[in-house]
């Protein structure tokens, strides 16, 4: 099992680094899965205990100048690797003016990610920093819990209003309220409610727009033959959507969110090189 890359492209870095920093956000620990083309880095909290899931993929020729793999055994090329993304962004934050960053699998004392920062220096000698960032490495037989969730026959599918003002409407309502029901419907209409004793708060989105989605036998999901106006609804923890929207680094070039009323939240947020998929379950 070996991986070695390497990013030279400054460009290139700094979005590498900005993705890891909005995983590191969202979660505390994920895995990491690397294929020959493919970065993912994947939580899988257990909806059904109210975890939110997430799953982000990375095509690796967008990032790195090199990079090469071998995988636990010929036909299965791939490695899985549990780790703590906060590590990984702060070792990426002393490359910002790096020359080349390199990042390779070791087993020193224990399985590490080593980060290896080539720094530009005044003499001729060019100044090296390291990290090791420790790893897991999960078993073969493991592989199958961090396989892509699949997404929901939902009920009502949306184009999400500007990610700022939606961030700045919902760090609002956090104050007042630790829930949030976002509805939507079929015509282009979202709302943010929140509701308390005491207070009962609705913030309107209108001309979102819908996304035309078509199943693989080219048949609409279940919001076929739904009236336009009826609202699909979900009350989730505003934390968690505070939590998506804030560590939001990546300005995305569509982000979407598809309702299966009264269970999940999905949120696809698509950038030309990365994919992220949020889930955020609904609350009774």
């Amino acid at each position: 099992m070996r991986f070695r890359a390497k990013i030279v492209d400054l460009a290139c870095l700094n979005h590498f680094s900005r993705v890891i920093n909005t995983i590191a956000k969202l979660a505390k620990s994920c895995t990491l899965r690397l294929t020959v083309s493919k970065l993912y880095f994947i939580l899988s909290d257990k909806v059904a205990n109210g975890g939110v899931s997430m799953w982000c993929e990375l095509c690796q020729g967008n990032f790195f100048d090199e990079f090469q793999m071998e995988g636990v055994a010929v036909e299965h090329n791939e490695i899985y690797l549990e780790l703590v993304p906060e590590n990984l962004s702060r070792a990426l934050k002393t490359a910002q003016t790096a020359k080349a960053v390199k990042i390779k699998l070791t087993n020193k004392h224990c399985p590490c990610l080593r980060v290896a920062v080539e720094l530009p220096s005044l003499s001729s000698s060019s100044r090296i920093v390291t990290h090791d960032i420790p790893v897991g490495v999960i078993p073969r037989r493991l592989w199958n819990d961090f396989r892509e969730p699949s997404v929901p026959d939902f009920d009502v599918s949306i184009y999400l209003p500007v990610l700022k003002t939606m961030k700045s409407v919902v760090e609002r309502m956090k104050n007042l309220s630790n829930f949030v029901v976002i509805e939507a419907n079929l015509n282009g209409e979202m709302n943010l409610k929140i509701e308390t004793d005491l207070v009962s708060v609705t913030t309107h989105f209108k001309d979102l727009g819908n996304p035309p989605w078509a199943s693989e036998d080219g048949c609409q999901s279940s919001s076929q033959g739904r009236d336009l106006e009826s609202m699909a609804e979900a009350r989730i923890d505003i934390r968690k959507l505070q939590q998506l929207l804030a560590g939001q680094q990546v300005n995305p070039t569509k982000a979407l969110c598809n309702i299966v009323s009264k269970r999940i939240v999905h949120f696809i947020l698509l950038h030309e090189d990365v994919s992220l998929q949020y889930f955020i379950p609904a609350l009774a």
